[in-house]
């Protein structure tokens, strides 16, 4: 499967000076939300990611996604994998388990994200699932920006990676572009203004 192909082909490989969500600078940017928003494009996506968590031998109980970027994606790959959905948002700042969803005490859960660039917000939602008694087995995406090391890939983890290393990341493909710091950005030196497409301060 040429995941790059399928994000070239839905326009959400995008090209041009972008603000992410950490707050640096780049010349690329995924947009998720473009190839989601095909039903059977998610479905075979999702079914390509379950296939990767089955043969590595993960048992799962549930998917769990940070909202926003991450909820198609993690319901479609719930729903490749056969099991309950929940997700997690931001309330006062802090990702926070809401909407009547509760985790039984050593239920098996997955966070899966649309992308997985350092892992901060994965890593919050995993942090609220282990407060309320549940057990992360591990991580998964669509893409992988590679400054984690997902399983099957050659990178290795880039000291910036919040995922534990202990804990499998599954994703479809790395896409690995330069960031920028505002101050270093050539971008911005070149007199380019940085826009917002994601999910964050939009």
């Amino acid at each position: 499967m040429d995941i790059k192909k399928i994000y070239m082909d839905a326009d959400a490989l995008l090209h041009g000076h972008f603000k992410l969500s950490s707050g640096n600078h780049s010349e690329y940017y995924l947009q998720s939300a473009k190839v989601l928003e095909d039903p059977k494009t998610a479905a075979l996506l999702a079914d390509e990611l379950a296939k990767q968590i089955r043969e590595y031998g993960v048992s799962v109980d549930t998917v769990c996604s940070p909202a926003i970027g991450g909820l198609i994606a993690g319901f479609a790959l719930a729903s490749a994998l056969d099991c309950r959905y929940i997700f997690t948002e931001r309330v006062d700042g802090k990702m926070t388990l809401r909407r009547g969803f509760e985790v039984k005490p050593g239920e098996k859960v997955l966070i899966c994200e649309d992308i997985i660039t350092t892992g901060g917000s994965a890593l919050e939602a995993a942090a609220e699932i282990e407060r309320l008694g549940g057990e992360v087995v591990g991580f998964a995406a669509l893409a992988n920006r590679g400054f984690c090391k997902r399983v099957g890939g050659s990178g290795e983890p880039k000291p910036n990676c919040k995922l534990p290393s202990e804990k499998p990341l599954f994703a479809l493909a790395d896409f690995e572009f330069e960031m920028y710091s505002p101050d270093e950005c050539p971008l911005c030196k070149e007199g380019s203004e940085a826009v917002k497409p994601g999910s964050r301060g939009n």
